[in-house]
C-alpha cells in the first residue's frame, strides 16, 4: 500500500525550525500501514529535514553551526549570479538534505525518546512550504 499526503508550513525565514512529528504521525496513523516506511520530502531547494531533539538549545545551535560552516556573508558563485543573499541557504539545505525516511512499526513512527522530525528553513526569506509525505508498507 502507498499513501501520499502533503504538509503545509509557513516559515519565518532563516533558522526557523518546525517540529512536524505529530503531523507525520497523523498521516501514518490514517494510512493504515502497520509495517513499512514513511518518507518526507521538502519541495524546494532551501529547506531541509532531519531528526533531532526539538528543544530551544538545539533550535538555536543547529542554525548557528550551519552559519559558521557556511556563513551568509561569503561571496558564493550563487551570489555573483543572482545577488539574492541566499547562496549559503542553498548550501546549508543541501548539506542537511531535503528528505528523511523513518521506519513504521505497529502503525507508529520508530523514533528515539528524544528524536523528533523537524523542518529547518535555510532561506533568508519566509516561505510557504510543501512537504510531501509518502507512506509505504502493509
Amino acid at each position: 500500500m502507498v499513501v501520499q499526503k502533503q504538509i503545509r508550513l509557513n516559515t519565518t525565514g532563516h533558522g526557523h525550525m518546525t517540529d512536524i512529528t505529530a503531523d507525520v504521525h497523523s498521516i501514518v496513523s490514517a494510512s493504515g500501514v502497520r509495517t513499512g516506511l514513511v518518507h518526507i520530502f521538502n519541495v524546494g531547494s532551501t529547506g531541509a529535514l532531519g531528526a533531532i531533539e526539538f528543544e530551544p538549545g538545539l533550535q538555536r545551535d543547529l542554525p548557528e553551526i550551519l552559519d559558521k560552516l557556511m556563513p551568509p556573508s561569503r561571496e558564493y558563485g550563487h551570489e555573483q549570479t543572482w545577488h539574492d543573499g541566499n547562496g549559503h541557504s542553498h548550501l546549508q539545505a543541501t548539506l542537511l538534505g531535503p528528505s528523511l525516511t523513518v521506519p513504521v512499526r505497529d502503525g507508529s513512527l520508530v523514533l528515539g525518546t528524544w528524536q523528533q522530525i523537524v523542518h529547518l528553513e535555510c532561506d533568508v526569506r519566509p516561505h510557504d512550504r510543501t512537504l510531501m509525505v509518502t507512506v509505504i508498507g502493509e
